[in-house]
């Protein structure tokens, strides 16, 4: 298993630009080119899985056999004239103001929308701490880049076995994202998952691992 650090966080470098999403997703590709990878199974969450789609749109899924979406911002974060589940875009904007004006004062918000169900404290502090250690600047560039990319003509283009996990009581990613997906990727699995928010993978652990 291999963990991509995207640009702009954790320890990655954090440069000024490069947060779109094709710039992103040919990060993704500069990775398995070096490391040489291949039949691999590309997993996201959240705007991870919105690059995911992207990589295997633009790359025809270029070394990628499967590949698994879970609690995608995708196809659109923000609500449009045909899409009426997300985020307003006058919603999105406070966010980016406030990431750059306070930026723990918006991920203790967000944390507190996250999760469906209860979590210990230490673990809130955790999920806080990783969110902090992530470049501001880059922060606000994704908000950026999830307020304004759209990913309904790359999802035709997803070929191969996708599985889609999505937590049923989602706030920051509604679940008729899923819907949505499923409907659109020709060879994909839906599976709900009804004890979870935002954060499947810590609150059903178990099935997400399997």
């Amino acid at each position: 298993c291999i963990g991509v650090d995207l640009r702009g966080f954790s320890e990655s470098d954090r440069p000024y630009t490069g947060y779109d999403y094709n710039t992103m997703a040919s990060d993704i590709k500069k990775i398995i080119d070096v490391l040489k990878l291949d039949n691999i199974t590309l997993v996201g969450h959240s705007m991870g899985a919105a690059l995911a789609i992207r990589y295997a749109s633009k790359y025809d899924s270029f070394g990628v056999s499967k590949i698994c979406l879970i609690g995608a911002a995708a196809p659109s974060w923000i609500k449009t004239e045909n899409w009426p589940y997300g985020y307003t875009k006058e919603e999105v904007n406070m966010f980016i103001n406030q990431s750059l004006s306070d930026r723990p004062k918006l991920i203790s918000d967000v944390s507190n929308s996250f999760f469906y169900k209860y979590v210990s404290q230490p673990l809130l502090n955790w999920f806080f701490d990783i969110c902090l250690s992530a470049s501001g600047w880059s922060t606000a560039q994704c908000l950026m880049s999830l307020r304004d990319e759209r990913l309904f003509n790359d999802i035709p283009n997803i070929k191969i076995p996708t599985l889609i996990l999505h937590g049923t009581h989602d706030k920051i990613c509604p679940y008729e994202f899923a819907q949505y997906l499923n409907k659109n990727i020709k060879n994909s699995t839906l599976v709900p998952l009804t004890e979870s928010g935002h954060g499947a993978f810590i609150e059903e652990m178990d099935k997400v691992n399997n």
